[in-house]
């Protein structure tokens, strides 16, 4: 698929500046990239700003540290990967939350995994209720579901859906979208589904141009290898934003980003 887009379409789209909205700079990865090298493979590929979260969290200070205007600090509520599996019933999930956002950085809680029943823990609704009361938003790795009960314990909560739901069909996401106006949807890992034959599926095309403001772009970096490939998947989004109409197609790249987080 990338292959058959790189074409004219591409070099109309080259140089469009993204915002990227799925960015993590996890241990395992400090190792092969420096905060530095990281950074410049962001700027390399054109990615002016980014969300940026990280397990443990000191990842994403390391490249906020150095770059400020890039990086839009997300908290991890992982302090280390076997957190993903037990994070959202931790009795010291509030306690590490708010000793993490006594920084003053960040501007949001996650990406975290959430599925179903587990977003009805006492430890979620009263996440949700914490990022309401700082004007945080939730970057949720989730089901409908789990997407549905974190606004129903409180529906001023801000939520990005991380991966559109990974393998959520365009008619359930129509469904949320058409329900709850304070979600945002984010592409990440989705664009082979919304690409085929060189074209955008009609399905997608039809979602995107109701909700045009809605969309927001991603990388996924969450191992060494997405780093690596950074660039190429860029340029794979810059390819099928350029088969929009023109007047949306920066909203896809930066302003409906900037828009969310308060740029």
């Amino acid at each position: 698929i990338i292959l058959g887009l790189l074409s004219s379409v591409v070099m109309a789209a080259e140089k469009m500046p993204l915002f990227d909205g799925h960015i993590h700079y996890n241990r395992d990865v400090w190792t092969i990239y420096s905060p530095e090298a990281a950074l410049a493979k962001l700027e390399r590929a054109g990615i002016v700003q980014a969300l940026v979260s990280s397990t443990p969290d000191e990842g994403t200070i390391k490249l906020y540290k150095l770059e400020p205007k890039l990086v839009i600090p997300v908290l991890r509520p992982y302090r280390t990967p076997v957190d993903r599996g037990t994070w959202y019933r931790d009795p010291q999930l509030l306690n590490y939350l708010n000793e993490r956002l006594s920084l003053g950085v960040h501007r949001g809680i996650g990406e975290f995994h959430l599925y179903g029943g587990q977003a009805r823990t006492p430890q979620i609704k009263q996440m949700v209720e914490l990022a309401v009361d700082r004007g945080l938003f939730l970057h949720a790795h989730s089901d409908e579901s789990a997407i549905e009960t974190l606004i129903n314990h409180n529906p001023k909560v801000r939520v990005l859906w991380a991966h559109a739901g990974m393998t959520s069909p365009p008619e359930s996401i129509d469904h949320i979208l058409s329900r709850y106006a304070s979600v945002w949807v984010e592409l990440s890992y989705r664009y082979d589904d919304i690409v085929s034959n060189g074209n955008l599926e009609p399905a997608w095309r039809a979602l995107f141009l109701k909700y045009p403001s809605r969309f927001i772009l991603g990388t996924d970096t969450w191992v060494a290898d997405r780093w690596a490939d950074v660039n190429q998947i860029v340029e794979f989004a810059r390819t099928w934003v350029a088969l929009l109409p023109q007047e949306i197609q920066d909203k896809f790249a930066f302003k409906n980003a900037a828009h969310f987080v308060g740029n």
